[in-house]
């Protein structure tokens, strides 16, 4: 398609989809999935790093969809999208759906400690604030974060996704899903039902509530000896549990490992980490991005734009979000 045309082309009916500067490639990427284009947006920082947003075309009355991944440095990416949806309800937009791959602070949704926060419910109540009519999310840390938001949320999941990928390259050779750890067994328990009823297993391992990042895997609970283990997790932060659970399985003797995961937030040393392990693939989803220096012979990259895309289009049309789940 040529540049001409895209500059000619004009949302569907008042659909508007608008992008932070966080991931503009994913954003353009379901613009053309949706055949519509980003409104143009001026955004900058002024010199104290305030941010400073506005919209260059008119939005009164469209059916807005506020894209942003809440990627490093994740406070400046949550104040801008804040800010963006601020200026939509000021400029009279009809709704506004705050779009969010990657959803800040999800990790902290429940106290551990006493005199500590439930940041992942602050940040639905600044986007409540702020003017937002309904969350679009990718594959939350905990499924009750839903609840945090006092309006629908789209709880999207990237498992389809993932899966279509195992199994054409996998499908044909025995597996095992394999959860990090005890908690995410209901989640390798579908995937395990995606995959035709592979075995399951899991990894014990105990952590520090006062270390961030740092956890020990201690045992393998399953038989998953000759098997390809495909370890699933919602995340890769720093790759130290994954990693771990990784080389757990091959010491129990598993043929292989595959690690998928949807987010790759990939702090610190993730990537040499991932690199220097014995998985064979690292598979993640695009819900983030990811600098060249941060890909490696091993990863795989899948596009998240096209669940996206669908999510949006539903929302838009008032159809079913739920039937996009499942293949």
């Amino acid at each position: 398609m040529t540049s001409s045309s895209l500059s000619e082309r004009t949302p569907t009916r008042n659909l508007m989809l608008f992008s932070g500067r966080v991931h503009p490639t994913l954003a353009h990427e379901v613009a053309e999935l949706l055949q519509v284009d980003l409104v143009p947006t001026t955004a900058y920082d002024f010199a104290n790093g305030e941010i400073y947003v506005r919209f260059d075309k008119s939005v009164r009355g469209c059916d807005a969809f506020v894209i942003q991944s809440h990627a490093a440095p994740i406070n400046e990416a949550i104040m801008e999208q804040l800010i963006m949806i601020d200026a939509l309800k000021r400029a009279s937009a009809k709704r506004i759906t705050v779009v969010l791959p990657f959803y800040g602070y999800a990790r902290q949704d429940k106290k551990h400690l006493g005199r500590e926060p439930i940041s992942a419910r602050l940040i639905a109540d600044l986007f409540l604030t702020a003017g937002a009519d309904r969350l679009m999310t990718v594959d939350l840390h905990t499924a009750q974060i839903q609840g945090f938001f006092d309006g629908p949320v789209d709880h999207l999941l990237a498992m389809p996704i993932l899966t279509r990928h195992v199994k054409k390259k996998y499908a044909d050779k025995p597996l095992a899903v394999v959860s990090p750890d005890a908690g995410r067994i209901k989640v390798a328990e579908s995937w395990a039902n995606s995959l035709g009823g592979a075995p399951l297993a899991f990894i014990h391992k105990t952590r520090d509530i006062s270390r961030p990042n740092e956890s020990k895997a201690n045992r393998v609970v399953g038989d998953v000896k000759g098997r390809i283990c495909i370890l699933v997790d919602d995340l890769i932060d720093t790759g130290g549990t994954i990693v771990q659970a990784a080389e757990a399985l091959m010491a129990e003797g598993a043929a292989e490992v595959v690690i998928a995961a949807t987010h790759a937030v990939f702090s610190g040393p993730a990537v040499d980490r991932l690199k220097n392990c014995s998985a064979r693939e690292v598979i993640v989803t695009n819900t983030l991005p990811l600098s060249d220096d941060k890909h490696f012979d091993k990863l795989t990259v899948l596009s998240i734009a096209p669940l996206l895309a669908q999510a949006v289009s539903a929302v838009f049309e008032d159809g079913s979000v739920t039937s996009l789940f499942t293949e």
